[in-house]
Parts: C-alpha cells; structure tokens; sequence
C-alpha cells in the first residue's frame, strides 16, 4: 500500500525561479496541539524571493540537505486535528510558518501547523485575501510595538515604502498608538496612501520624530530622523548604528495567534488593507516569482493549490 502524498513547491540548488521544483510529500499526521490544513491560498513574500534565489543560504542562514520549503503564510481549512485540540474539522483558518531552515513551506497543498501560530477567519473574508495578512500584518502590528506610544513631545511619523504590504499597514495601525503618519512612496501611489488615513510624501526630508522604512534596501537610514527619535527597520542585516540619541530597533517577526486574529477582524471590518494582484496555481510558482522581480507590483500574487 503506497504512502498518501501531497504536491509542495521547494528549491534544492537556489538559483531563481527556474529551480523552483513541485515535488510529492509523504502526508504527515498533528501531533497533540497542532492541526493539518488544506492550504487554499498561500502569498508570495518578498523573502522567498530571496529563498529561491539563494540570498539566505549565502548567509548562512539555511542548510537543507535535501531541499529547502517556500512560503511563509497561508489560510486554508482544517482537515484534521491532533490531541488537545479544539478547531474543528471544517475551520477556515489563517497563520505563519516563520524561519528560514526549514524543509517545508506554505506553498503545498497540506500543512500541519501547531494551533498556537493560527487564527480563525472571520466569515466573510476571502481566504484568499486572508492569506496575505499573517506576515505582513504581524509583522506591521510589531513595528508599531517597537514604536511604542507617541511621545507627547512630538508625533510625527515617516512611513517610507507606504504603498507596500507591510508599509500600509503600519500606517493604518500606528494612528491607534498616537502617531501622525505620513507615507512616503511613489507619486502613483498618492491616492492609494491617503486613502489609508496618512499624509503623502514623495521624498524623506529631515526632522521626523520616528521613521519606520520598509523599503528593501532601507536607502533612507537615520537621516530623517530627529536628534533623539526613533527608527525602526525592516532588514536584521542592514541595521544603522545608533547616533544622535536616536533609538534604534529592527523587526523580527514573531508568530501570534491571538493577535493575528485582531488583525484578521479589522480586515473583515474594512479597516486594514490586503491586496492581491493575481491568483496562480501552485504549478505557477516560478511564473509568480518572476512576475514579482519585475518589481512595481501593488498586492501580492498569491498561490492557489
């Protein structure tokens, strides 16, 4: 009798996206807390770009000997459930597999995932546009934890790459902890960026009380920022050396269940973006990647198994 399977996408050697392989997974049980998910809807990150190409083994930071899994959130369903476990069969849920090392990802058909990293979708909410909050929304509402509370001596907050997936949602969610947002993108972008509540800028200028820069290569660094204000970035290896008082933080973010579905219930109520540009079978995933090269996409292409 043959082992069950299921199709995920993996890199072996990484060398961009024509190493990009689909391959047969033997099926796996959950153990006691955790559940196995059908994925319906897994997002392409930025970082599995970097996955795929070969960034992240270069530094170290992966070592596979077989092969390395891609993606990093998801939404899907319930389909069975380990020992101590209250999700039904049947849920529609959301959540993140974080770290580099690992031999699977969220693009795949299945997934077993303990229940601590999930939140429940609210009825109503796509899943597939569910699946582009667990990362980035995490990730934001993180940021804005690192920021703290507004000082009251000054509440100006610089969001750079603000048309971005996380850059929107700092946007969105910083004004709940007393900050004046304003966005920094593309002039494009303008329209999309006011809509999010936040002033529009096209360029950094001096003098902000804090900077959050999403952008990839965090150009801006502490220039912007005010003698004693804070920065916080968005890349562990690109972290500007403190000066001038001001206090520096970087994001690393970090699995919440609880919080996801926070986040989740604001998506629901319209008070936090997603966006998804395209949908494209798991088979696609080399086409997804290379369309998100190209750069300049507004949304997440999203995988669907």
């Amino acid at each position: 009798m043959s082992t069950p399977t299921f199709r995920a996408a993996v890199v072996r050697t990484p060398s961009g996206p024509d190493s990009i392989e689909i391959i047969d997974v033997p099926l796996a049980e959950p153990g006691p807390g955790e559940v196995r998910v059908a994925v319906a809807a897994a997002p392409v990150n930025p970082t599995d770009l970097g996955v795929v190409g070969g960034f992240f083994h270069e530094l170290g930071m992966i070592d596979q000997p077989d092969h390395t899994g891609l993606g990093w959130d998801f939404a899907g369903t319930v389909l069975a459930a380990g020992p101590g476990v209250d999700l039904a069969v049947g849920t529609r849920v959301a959540g993140v597999v974080l770290g580099f090392d690992r031999d699977f990802g969220t693009y795949a058909e299945q997934l077993v995932v303990p229940t601590a990293d999930l939140a429940v979708v609210p009825d109503g909410l796509d899943l597939r546009a569910a699946s582009t909050v667990p990362l980035n929304g995490l990730g934001a509402a993180q940021i804005v934890d690192l920021l703290g509370d507004a000082p009251t001596d000054g509440n100006r907050l610089l969001v750079t790459g603000a048309a971005g997936a996380i850059g929107a949602n700092v946007a969105s969610i910083a004004p709940d902890r007393g900050w004046q947002v304003t966005g920094l993108a593309r002039a494009a972008d303008e329209q999309f960026v006011r809509g999010l509540g936040a002033d529009f800028v096209t360029d950094a200028g001096p003098g902000w009380d804090a900077v959050v820069d999403t952008t990839s290569q965090q150009v801006w660094g502490l220039t912007p920022v005010r003698d004693g204000g804070a920065f916080v970035g968005v890349r562990p290896n690109l972290v500007p050396a403190a000066e001038r008082g001001i206090t520096v933080n970087v994001l690393v973010t970090q699995s919440d269940g609880p919080r996801l579905g926070q986040l989740l219930a604001r998506v629901a109520s319209g008070r936090l973006p997603t966006r998804v540009h395209a949908v494209l079978p798991l088979a696609q995933a080399a086409d997804a990647h290379r369309a998100m090269a190209k750069g300049g996409t507004r949304g997440r292409y999203v995988l669907e198994p």
